[in-house]
């Protein structure tokens, strides 16, 4: 049998209900990782527990299940103690959770709506760095993974403030990564593509989900920058289809 390459490592997936977050955290789990699972939604939370104990192994606590909505800034602060208290460190942290709003003019955008996307794509992630910054110095090999898209380049008409959330999302990133070099931690981006998904099939209801990935196809990319030998630090991997290119 061959050794499992996130043996140990523990790893904290946002959004991993469903989509690629899901498909991460099994991925993740079954690569043995000690995985902590946030989602809003209690029901796929546990349909994913569910999943990562018939990968066997002898560890019957391998996933932690926190219940969250991460527009709730304290809770994040609350779960970065409550991750500090159990496990004393994190050494891989996946910010994916994201919600598209709605595909409009700008000037008819609803204020709830923008505010609702930048709290989720930016600002949580923010937070969720902030919190867990400490946790992932403490780690020897500290990684964080954020997910990004596309549209944080160029122009993307009625794309609003998700485009903006994502752009800004990677501005973030970058500085931290700067901040982040003579230390043990490496932070990336992964703007995933075409990626069979809820969040897709809002944006494109017509798509045929045949002709795009599946969530389980782009798991090997955030499996790698999630290793402690990785060494890219504040970059952008791009994920379309068969190849991949850093920005």
């Amino acid at each position: 049998m061959s050794e499992k390459r996130l043996s140990g490592r523990i790893a904290l997936i946002t959004g991993a209900s469903r989509g690629i977050g899901r498909a991460v955290a099994l991925a993740f789990a079954d690569q043995g990782a000690q995985v902590i699972c946030v989602a809003r939604t209690q029901g796929g939370l546990e349909e994913l527990d569910d999943e990562i104990r018939k990968l066997g192994g002898k560890d019957e606590n391998k996933a932690t299940l926190v219940t969250c909505d991460l527009t709730d800034f304290d809770a994040i602060d609350r779960m970065g103690a409550a991750v500090y208290e159990r496990f004393g460190r994190l050494d891989v942290l996946v910010g994916n959770a994201g919600i598209l709003g709605k595909l409009t003019p700008m000037h008819q955008l609803d204020p709830k709506i923008w505010d609702q996307v930048i709290g989720l794509d930016l600002t949580a992630n923010w937070r969720l760095a902030r919190s867990f910054d400490p946790l992932l110095r403490a780690s020897d090999a500290g990684r964080a993974i954020f997910v990004s898209d596309g549209v944080a380049d160029g122009v993307w008409p009625y794309w609003g403030a998700y485009a903006v959330a994502k752009a800004g999302l990677e501005s973030m990133v970058r500085t931290y990564a700067g901040e982040l070099q003579k230390t043990n931690v490496k932070v990336n981006i992964i703007r995933p593509g075409p990626v069979n998904s809820a969040l897709r099939r809002q944006a494109f209801p017509g798509e045929e989900p045949d002709s795009i990935q599946n969530p389980e196809d782009i798991t090997s990319w955030f499996i790698d920058l999630a290793l402690p030998e990785c060494t890219r630090n504040g970059e952008v991997i791009e994920i379309s289809g068969e190849y991949a290119s850093s920005s």
